[in-house]
C-alpha cells in the first residue's frame, strides 16, 4: 500500500502547480481542459513540443525524466502538487514509482500496474484469471511455436507484439502465410525487446470503443465513451496507427450497456487489481469490441488514449483536475459527476506522409485558423527551429477538434478548419467519424 508522509498530505491540500510529463497532442489536450479550472496557476509541461506554450499558465521545461536527480530537483523548486504522466513508456519504466517515492502526488500508475499495457501476454493472463471477456490468446517466443500454432488454427489470428510498440504492434493478416510472416518479423527483432514474445489472438468481429475509468486504487469513476479510427487509410483499412482520428462521446453503446462493461469487465478489473496488491492511480483504458456475444477486452491501456485524450478534453469542465488530484491521492469517493458539456466532439489528426513507417520532418507549419469558440488544434508533432518558426516534428502532427450539437456539424467544422493549416507532405483521413455522420462524403 502506498502511504503517504505528513509533507504529501500537506502538498496534497494544495492545487496550484501542475506537471505534465509527455510532448504530445495528449498532454497540450490534458494542459488545455486543467487550466480553465481557477485554482491552476502554472501548468509545466515537460518537455511539451512547438504548440504547449500557447495554451494559457502553460510553459515547456526541457529536462529529461531519466536524468532523476536533476528531474526530482526541477520538480521541487518548482513547488509541482499534481504530476500527471501523459505516455505510456515512463510508466512502464516505472516513473510513478521513482516520484511517489519522492512524496509526491503522481496521476499514473506505478510499473507493476503499467504491466497492463506494458506487456499484452500479463494483460490477457490478467484477464483470465479475472474471467474477463477477451479473446482467445496463445503466447509464443519461438518462430517454431508459432508456426505450428498458426497452422493448426482454424480459426484468423491476430499477431500482437508482446510490449510497447507505440501503437504500431498489432497485425490483422488476411492468410495464414501472412499470419507466419509478421510472426517471424516480429520475433526476429522488428520491435526489439518488446518483440521477444508474441500474442497470438483469435480475431473477433464488431466496432470498436474506447471506455476510460479514473481510479484512486480502490474506487473509480467513468468519463465520456469515444470511438478510435487506428487504421491509416479511409474505410479503416491499411497499417495500423497511434490513431489517426476519433469522436466523443460514441453512441454506440446505451446506459445497459455501460451497465454491463462496468460488472464484467471494469469491476473485475479493479477488483484484480486489489487482489495483486496493485494500487492503481490512474486511468483505466479499455479498448472494447462489441462482439454479437456482447463486449469482449481487446487491450488495457494505462494512460489516456491518444487522440481519444485530444477529443474528450474539450468535454470537460472545471472540475476534471479536481478528479485527478483525488484520483492521485486515494481520496475518491466513486460517486462524484464528471461535469461535462453537452455537446458532441470530433478530432483529425494530421500526420506527416510516410507515417507510421518512414517520413520527413523539419517543414514549416502554417495555419490561418481564427481563435474561437468549439475549435482546438493541439499540437502533437511540432517543435520550433533556430529560426523561431514552427515546424513539423513527428508522424502525427497536429490534432484538429471541433465541437458541435451534431456529429455532422463538429466534423463540418473540423475539415473545414483543416483547409486554413498546410506544411509539407500533410495527409489525414477524410471520412474519421463516418460511423456517427449521417454525410460520409469527403468534406475537405
Amino acid at each position: 500500500m502506498i502511504i503517504e508522509s505528513s509533507h504529501s498530505k500537506q502538498r496534497s491540500m494544495k492545487l496550484e502547480n501542475i506537471a505534465i510529463i509527455g510532448n504530445g497532442g495528449r498532454e497540450n489536450s490534458l494542459a488545455w481542459a486543467i487550466q480553465k479550472n481557477d485554482l491552476i496557476k502554472k501548468i509545466f509541461l515537460i518537455p511539451g513540443n512547438g504548440g504547449s506554450e500557447n495554451i494559457k499558465k502553460c510553459q515547456c521545461i526541457k529536462i529529461n525524466y531519466q536524468n532523476t536527480k536533476d528531474f526530482i530537483t526541477q520538480l521541487y523548486k518548482l513547488d509541482i502538487d499534481l504530476i500527471i504522466i501523459g505516455p505510456e513508456t515512463p510508466l512502464a519504466e516505472g516513473l510513478a514509482d521513482t516520484l511517489r517515492n519522492e512524496k509526491f502526488l503522481v496521476f499514473g500508475p506505478n510499473k507493476d500496474g503499467a504491466q497492463l499495457e506494458a506487456s499484452k501476454s500479463w494483460a490477457k493472463n490478467f484477464m483470465k484469471d479475472a474471467n474477463i471477456p477477451t479473446a482467445n490468446f496463445w503466447t509464443v517466443s519461438s518462430i517454431e511455436s508459432a508456426e505450428k500454432i498458426i497452422q493448426n488454427s482454424s480459426i484468423d489470428l491476430v499477431v500482437k507484439a508482446d510490449g510497447l510498440a507505440q501503437g504500431k504492434g498489432v497485425f490483422l493478416p488476411d492468410t495464414k502465410s501472412e499470419t507466419i510472416q509478421i510472426a517471424k518479423e516480429i520475433l526476429n527483432g522488428k520491435f526489439g525487446n518488446s518483440g521477444k514474445t508474441i500474442v497470438l489472438e483469435e480475431k473477433i468481429q464488431g466496432p470498436e470503443i474506447s471506455v476510460f475509468a479514473i481510479c484512486d486504487g480502490q474506487k473509480y469513476i467513468l468519463l465520456p465513451t469515444a470511438q478510435d479510427h487506428k487504421r491509416l487509410e479511409e474505410k479503416d483499412t491499411g497499417l495500423n496507427t497511434g490513431g489517426m482520428g476519433a469522436y466523443a462521446p460514441t453512441p454506440l453503446i446505451s446506459e445497459s450497456d455501460i451497465s454491463e462493461i462496468k460488472s464484467r469487465i471494469i469491476d473485475p478489473t479493479v477488483n484484480e487489481l486489489i487482489k495483486r496488491n496493485i494500487v492503481y492511480r490512474g486511468v483505466l483504458y479499455f479498448g472494447l469490441m462489441l462482439t454479437h456475444s456482447g463486449p469482449k477486452v481487446i487491450e488495457y491501456n494505462c494512460r489516456f488514449g491518444d487522440p481519444e485524450c485530444q477529443t474528450l478534453m474539450p468535454l470537460m469542465e472545471k472540475n476534471f483536475v479536481t478528479l485527478l488530484h483525488k484520483c492521485a491521492s486515494g481520496m475518491l469517493e466513486g460517486n462524484e459527476k464528471v461535469t461535462v458539456s453537452n455537446k458532441v466532439s470530433g478530432c483529425v489528426i494530421t500526420c506527416s506522409t510516410g507515417y507510421p513507417l518512414d517520413y520527413e520532418i523539419g517543414f514549416p507549419i502554417t495555419d490561418n485558423n481564427q481563435v474561437k469558440d468549439d475549435f482546438q488544434v493541439f499540437h502533437s508533432g511540432t517543435s520550433i527551429n533556430p529560426n523561431g518558426q514552427l515546424v513539423t516534428n513527428g508522424g502525427r502532427v497536429l490534432s484538429i477538434v471541433c465541437q458541435a450539437d451534431n456529429f455532422d456539424d463538429a466534423f463540418e467544422k473540423v475539415y473545414k478548419s483543416i483547409n486554413s493549416i498546410n506544411y509539407e507532405g500533410m495527409y489525414y483521413r477524410s471520412d474519421i467519424g463516418h460511423q456517427v455522420r449521417t454525410n460520409s462524403t469527403k468534406l475537405s
